[in-house]
């Protein structure tokens, strides 16, 4: 490998797999059928974090990419998923999707429409050369210019065979890896794209080459890991790409080693991100529920079926995590095992090497593979991150700021009170990175208003934006027209409660923050006002107990981070019918 090529070579076809054999499940848990182990197994220098006396077998240095789609949820994410499989790729037709479907006469089956409306001029314009790889759905050659403005360059042209989409989501995910590959184009570390073309038989995509290798070929080649810096080096890489893609409204959903290629052999060369084949486009407040990825760095809200961007920050802190140690945070010896890691194991920070990597370092591993999506760094904060901070790098505008400010202006005073007091319990650490996003804001005598927010949007934006409708997201923030909130207020707005909840000294921070409460912001609350205050059933009134003091009607302190947090109910029966 080395070379841009399709990455669709590691999906396990029904052939290539072999049959499952049973297995009996635990005593402790109900029975539950087993995936049928990979194969392609090839020799890995990762270590098994697997327990003591537990054998491992031998791991596949690089993970199978799945795309499933289930028509109900199943009862366990390691349930076996060949038959999804087949559904996705073979002759069954799905019932929804965008691509025309052409009849064909005397009662067939209709044939599925194949034209992309790309140039069929691509033998005019380019030379193919030798082939540099191959993959399930194509491979990839070398190219070089015969006119135009790549005359004489040498590029690598991606070749998918159209009699290998099989099903109408198949060519709806060539159409949108082109749209995205289009609309991002132009970043350092994204590969550059020049266009698509197509003939009878294959959809041709050109791109940068980047001959330097994958970054997994780099991490073997040097016994399983990288040192300290050098991992810095390659994710602040990594980071800068992601957040330029999440401004954009853009997931990737299939981040890891193998999908980010040196531009050279130089041991200093930049990375790019390549193989948008899984990427999609999210809008504000979108939950995402395809089943994609790749095993080892799925994200576990991804296997619960409801995730957006931070499943690409799970996947970042996996990689970190490899490339600090040389070991997976998660691993078992098939598919199934390896998602039951995911969901319920904690990553090895024990074992060598990690004693004498950094305490930063290992903090920001953790804060990336924080099984609660919603307590994970986004890249704009990682980037600020005490084990990458650099005073002189740019940080990049976060689309987050704009949810939480959309959130705030919102918000009822009494909540918006509570925000403030905790944002004056804020550390320096925290600060840092909000004082980059107000600045970004470019504001005026101190001070920011919706004009602000627009502005810096429009100076980000691409076609990609439009695509998946970011600036609506200023829609709602229309009450910020009429007023302007400075650097103190702007901390409230843009702080997550829970992104603190992940810090270490969370509970210092919340019991400066209440004393704040009770001098500025407290009042004299009942039970049903605050039930309303926090969207609560009256059903679900028994939660609240303790929250309000006896003694005075206002809150408590544990009433006060009940409020900050919000109360989530499992209980089905508390719920809303």
């Amino acid at each position: 490998m080395g070379h841009l090529c399709s990455k669709h070579s590691t999906v396990v076809t029904a052939d290539d797999r072999p049959k499952p054999q049973p297995r009996p499940a635990p005593a402790a848990s109900p029975p539950a059928p087993v995936a049928p182990e990979v194969n392609s197994l090839a020799g890995s220098p990762f270590q098994s974090p697997l327990p003591a006396g537990v054998a491992p077998s031998p791991s596949p240095a690089r993970t199978p990419r799945r795309k499933f789609r289930w028509p109900l949820p199943p009862p366990s994410p390691a349930r076996p998923i060949m038959s999804a499989i087949m559904r996705r790729r073979g002759p069954v037709r799905p019932k929804e999707g965008p691509i025309a479907e052409v009849p064909e006469e005397d009662g067939e089956e209709p044939r599925l429409d194949k034209t992309f409306g790309y140039p069929k001029n691509f033998g005019a314009k380019f030379e193919l050369g030798a082939e540099v790889g191959r993959g399930h759905f194509g491979h990839t050659c070398r190219a070089k210019g015969k006119k135009g403005e790549l005359k004489g360059q040498t590029v690598a042209v991606k070749i998918i065979s159209k009699a290998k989409m099989t099903t109408a989501i198949a060519i709806e995910d060539v159409r949108r890896e082109v749209k995205i590959l289009k609309v991002l184009s132009g970043h350092s570390h994204l590969i550059g794209f020049h266009g698509a073309f197509e003939d009878n038989n294959n959809v041709f995509i050109v791109m940068d080459l980047c001959e330097g290798g994958e970054l997994l070929d780099r991490i073997l080649a040097r016994g399983g890991r990288y040192r300290e810096e050098e991992t810095k080096t390659i994710v602040l890489q990594i980071l800068s790409a992601v957040a330029y893609c999440h401004l954009q409204g853009v997931v990737h959903r299939d981040l890891k080693p193998e999908n980010f290629l040196f531009t050279t052999k130089d041991e200093d060369a930049p990375m790019k991100i390549i193989d948008f084949g899984l990427s999609d486009f999210i809008g504000p407040g979108q939950r995402l529920s395809d089943v994609v990825g790749s095993a080892y760095y799925v994200a576990p809200e991804v296997l619960h079926r409801s995730y957006s961007i931070e499943a690409d920050m799970w996947s970042i802190g996996v990689i970190t995590y490899i490339l600090l140690c040389g070991s997976r945070p998660f691993w078992a010896r098939t598919e199934s095992g390896i998602f039951r890691s995911v969901l319920r194991a904690d990553p090895n920070f024990d074992d060598s090497p990690w004693p004498v990597v950094s305490a930063e370092a290992k903090h920001f591993v953790k804060r990336l593979l924080n099984k609660d999506h919603r307590k994970r760094m986004t890249a704009a904060q990682a980037l600020t991150h005490p084990w990458l901070r650099d005073e002189n790098r740019p940080v990049p505008l976060d689309i987050l700021i704009y949810k939480l400010v959309k959130s705030y202006v919102r918000a009822s005073p009494f909540r918006r009170a509570a925000l403030k007091a905790l944002s004056k319990a804020l550390t320096e650490d925290e600060l840092i990175y909000l004082r980059s996003q107000f600045n970004l804001l470019e504001p005026i005598n101190g001070c920011v208003s919706l004009d602000n927010f627009k502005a810096a949007l429009v100076k980000y934006s691409t076609d990609a934006m439009k695509e998946s409708r970011v600036p609506e997201i200023l829609q709602v923030m229309e009450p910020l027209a009429y007023r302007k909130m400075g650097f103190e207020e702007f901390c409230a707005a843009a702080i997550s409660v829970y992104q603190l909840e992940a810090l270490d000294n969370w509970d210092e921070i919340a019991t400066k923050a209440f004393e704040h409460f009770e001098h500025e912001g407290n009042r004299v609350i009942s039970v049903d006002e605050l039930a309303q205050e926090m969207n609560l059933d009256p059903r679900a009134y028994s939660l609240l107990n303790n929250c309000i003091r006896i003694s005075d009607g206002k809150l408590s302190f544990l009433g006060y981070t009940k409020f900050l947090h919000g109360i989530t109910i499992r209980n089905s029966n508390l719920r809303p019918q």
